[in-house]
């Protein structure tokens, strides 16, 4: 009998499995006759094409390649010739071998072929090493510029921000911005503490891109859906208050626990809860300010 529910149960976690990827569905919008972002499940895809290549930047889990193909597919029957990891993390890089088998050159900075080489730690769950061929083989150290499909292509790492390898990738005749997961638009971030993130950092790169924008400058997060550089101003607002009231805290003396449950904190923000919650926000920049 516990041999049949075992099975039983097997069977319907694959099901379940297999029809959540069933469900993910790629959803493209253009941006400019250039640029497209592409949504499905993961981090948002940015995708620039022209007479010289297909750009891509992150490539989201590896089980969508055949899905994100087909879209691209749609837009030009080009190949991806370069893929730009935003940072390390799965839902940015799960397709990167894939692409890889399909021509493309990956570039990252050091710090994201760094962590992808060897076993890392995320939310207490221990991500394997990938492998060698789905490592950036292009990494720069600071900014990098490329020059393709008659624009000038700005990449530029922010420092210890959502992780230690963050980049934002700026098209600057096409004005637009792909700013990784160094912005989640309209929600608190993630700030991936065991990666090198931080409070302090992650504000610095919000501002580093709110000098790089305009008024007419097109933002693709992270997450979440295109934004500008007001709700940019808005963003940054939002964390340099948390970090201040929960500074004012520590100084006080106040345990995690404490802030952690001190509603007054975030009052001003619920709207701004999803995936990371009040709590979890609170959490990340108590650690963060004590480190």
């Amino acid at each position: 009998m516990n041999s049949i529910k075992l099975f039983s149960i097997s069977i319907f976690i694959t099901f379940s499995m297999q029809s959540q990827k069933k469900e993910v569905q790629i959803i493209t919008t253009k941006i400019s006759d250039q640029v497209f972002m592409l949504k499905g499940q993961g981090g948002n895809i940015g995708l620039f094409i022209g007479d010289d290549a297909v750009f891509m930047i992150d490539d989201q889990f590896a089980p969508l390649t055949p899905k994100i193909l087909e879209a691209i597919k749609k837009i030009t029957p080009k190949p991806v010739n370069y893929l730009m990891n935003t940072h390390w993390h799965g839902d940015h890089t799960g397709g990167n071998l894939n692409m890889q088998k399909e021509g493309a050159l990956i570039l990252a900075h050091k710090n994201v072929r760094k962590r992808m080489s060897v076993d890392q730690v995320i939310r207490g769950k221990v991500k394997k090493a990938s492998p060698k061929e789905a490592l950036p083989v292009i990494t720069f150290t600071e900014d990098m510029m490329m020059h393709i499909n008659n624009d000038d292509i700005y990449v530029s790492h922010i420092h210890k921000a959502h992780t230690d390898g963050d980049a934002l990738v700026y098209f600057t005749k096409n004005n637009i911005l792909h700013t990784g997961d160094a912005y989640f638009q309209g929600k608190f971030p993630y700030i991936d503490l065991s990666s090198g993130g931080s409070i302090n950092g992650y504000i610095d790169g919000i501002q580093k891109m709110i000098v790089l924008a305009n008024d007419e400058t097109k933002i693709i997060p992270g997450h979440g859906n295109i934004s500008n550089k007001r709700e940019l101003i808005s963003f940054k607002k939002m964390l340099v208050d948390l970090k201040s009231r929960i500074q004012t805290e520590i100084d006080n003396g106040k345990t995690l626990e404490e802030v952690k449950h001190n509603k007054k904190i975030t009052k001003d923000y619920v709207s701004f809860n999803g995936w990371i919650t009040e709590e979890k926000i609170k959490i990340a920049i108590y650690k963060s300010l004590n480190k």
